[in-house]
C-alpha cells in the first residue's frame, strides 16, 4: 500500500479513486489542468480538529476560523458556511467581501493583516461586527481613528518560528526580524496607543509558521510559553488566537501531526486561564482534500535524467517552487510493476518549474495522465498568469 493511500484516496482494481469517483472519469469530465476538491475530506478534517479540542481540557472554549487564503473556491466556502462548524480568518478586504458573498456574516470573520491602505480601512469599516487584529502600532491608531471605544486584538511576534522540517521559508518569526506582529520591545507602546483611542484589547493573536508536524510540537509549545508574557501584560484579554500552521505529510518520511498531542499542549498552556482559544487552520483542512489533474506532455532523457513533462507549471500551484514543499505525483492507473525514476516538470519557461525530483513511478510511456496530491491548499489561491499559462478548472466533489 502506498504511504498516501486512505479510504477516500486509493486504487481500486488498478484505477485511482478519489472521493468515491474514478480519477480517470474526473480527468475526462474536468479536463487538465484541473483541481478537484473533496468536501467530505474537508469536513472530516474539521471534525477531527473539533474532536481533539473537545477532548482537551479547554472547557469547550474554542472555535475554528478557516484561513481562507488557503483556498477561496466559492462552492467550498459556501459548504463550510452551511456546515456551521467554523468561521473565517481573512487577511484582505476583498477576502472579507468574498466570504460574505459566500454566506458568512461579518461577526463570523476575524481579520488580521498588515500594511493596510486608507482605502482598505474604509472598505473594512462597512462591516459591523468584523473583528480586527492589529498587526502594528500604526494599525492600532488607524483603527482607533475610525472605531474608538471598540474591542480589538493585537498580533504579537514572540521571536520564535516553526515549520515543517525546519523549513525557514515557512517561518513567520524567528531570529530574523519580520514584518509580522508586534515584538516585546514595542508591546507596551502598542497598549498605550490602544488606550489613547479607547480601544479595549481583548485578544492576543500569534502565528509563527506553517506545516508543522508531530516532531515540531515541542517547539510549538515553547512558542506558546513565550506568548504568555503578552497575555499577562493585558488584563482585558479574553481570547487567544494561536494561528494555524498545522501541516500534513508531503513525503513518506513525514510523521503525521498527532492532534491529541497538539490539543493537549493547548490545554496545558490555556486550560486554567479561562481564555477562549481560536485556531486558524488552512492547510490542515483543505490541503490533502485536493488533487491537481495533469496531462503528460512528453518523456525525454537528458544526460542521466528522465524528464516527464506535464501541462501545468508552478504558476498555478507555487508551493513546490516557492517553499520547497513537494507534491507527490501519483499515476491514474497502477499495477504492481517495477518503478522508474522521473523528474516531473511543468510547462513554464523557468528552470525552477519542477514538481518533483526523482519521483518513483511505474513506466509512464503508455500513460497519458497523472495527478499531484496535497493540491487543495495554497495552490489555486496563489495562482498567477505567468507566461499566460494561468488557466485551470476547479470542481468541488461531495
Amino acid at each position: 500500500m502506498h504511504w498516501w493511500q486512505r479510504e477516500d484516496l486509493c486504487y481500486q482494481d488498478g484505477v485511482l479513486f478519489f472521493a468515491g469517483q474514478s480519477v480517470a472519469d474526473l480527468v475526462r469530465e474536468v479536463g487538465t489542468p484541473g483541481f478537484v476538491y473533496s468536501m467530505g475530506r474537508v469536513l472530516q478534517n474539521l471534525d477531527r480538529l473539533h474532536n481533539a479540542l473537545d477532548d482537551a481540557d479547554l472547557n469547550g472554549r474554542h472555535s475554528v476560523l478557516y484561513a481562507m487564503k488557503a483556498n477561496r473556491f466559492a462552492p467550498l466556502l459556501a459548504a463550510l458556511k452551511q456546515s456551521g462548524k467554523c468561521g473565517i480568518d481573512a487577511c484582505s478586504p476583498r477576502e472579507v467581501e468574498h466570504a460574505i458573498s459566500c454566506g458568512f456574516n461579518a461577526n463570523e470573520i476575524s481579520f488580521t493583516a498588515g500594511s493596510l491602505s486608507r482605502r482598505d480601512y474604509r472598505l473594512l469599516s462597512r462591516y459591523e461586527g468584523l473583528f480586527f487584529d492589529a498587526d502594528s502600532i500604526h494599525g492600532i491608531r488607524a483603527w482607533g481613528e475610525m472605531f474608538s471605544g471598540t474591542e480589538i486584538g493585537i498580533r504579537v511576534n514572540p521571536g520564535m518560528g516553526i515549520s515543517r522540517d525546519g523549513n525557514e521559508r515557512l517561518q513567520y518569526a524567528g531570529d530574523v526580524t519580520t514584518k509580522f506582529g508586534i515584538y516585546r520591545e514595542q508591546f507596551h507602546e502598542a497598549l498605550a496607543a490602544a488606550r489613547d483611542y479607547g480601544l479595549d484589547v481583548t485578544k492576543i493573536h500569534f502565528h509563527t509558521g506553517c506545516g508543522f508536524l508531530t516532531p515540531q510540537l515541542p517547539i510549538w509549545e515553547s512558542i506558546i510559553e513565550q506568548c504568555q508574557w503578552f497575555i499577562e501584560q493585558c488584563d482585558s484579554v479574553t481570547r487567544v488566537n494561536v494561528g494555524g500552521g498545522l501541516g500534513v505529510p508531503h513525503v513518506e518520511s513525514d510523521q503525521a501531526l498527532d492532534l491529541q498531542l497538539w490539543a493537549q499542549a493547548l490545554a496545558r498552556q490555556f486550560g486554567d486561564k479561562g481564555l477562549h482559544v481560536e485556531i486558524e487552520p488552512g492547510d490542515y483542512l483543505v490541503k490533502d482534500a485536493g488533487l491537481l489533474l495533469l496531462e503528460k506532455t512528453y518523456l525525454e532523457r537528458k544526460r542521466d535524467v528522465m524528464f516527464l513533462g506535464v501541462d501545468a507549471g508552478f504558476n498555478i500551484a507555487p508551493e513546490p517552487a516557492n517553499y520547497n514543499l513537494p507534491f507527490q505525483p501519483v499515476p491514474v492507473f497502477y499495477q504492481d510493476e517495477p518503478l522508474q525514476t522521473y523528474h516531473v516538470v511543468g510547462n513554464i519557461n523557468e528552470a525552477l518549474d519542477v514538481w518533483y525530483e526523482n519521483a518513483r513511478l511505474p513506466d509512464m510511456d503508455e500513460e497519458d495522465f497523472l495527478v499531484l496530491i496535497n493540491a487543495g491548499g495554497y495552490s489555486s489561491s496563489m495562482a498567477s498568469n505567468h507566461c499566460m499559462r494561468g488557466e485551470f478548472k476547479e470542481r468541488l466533489l461531495g
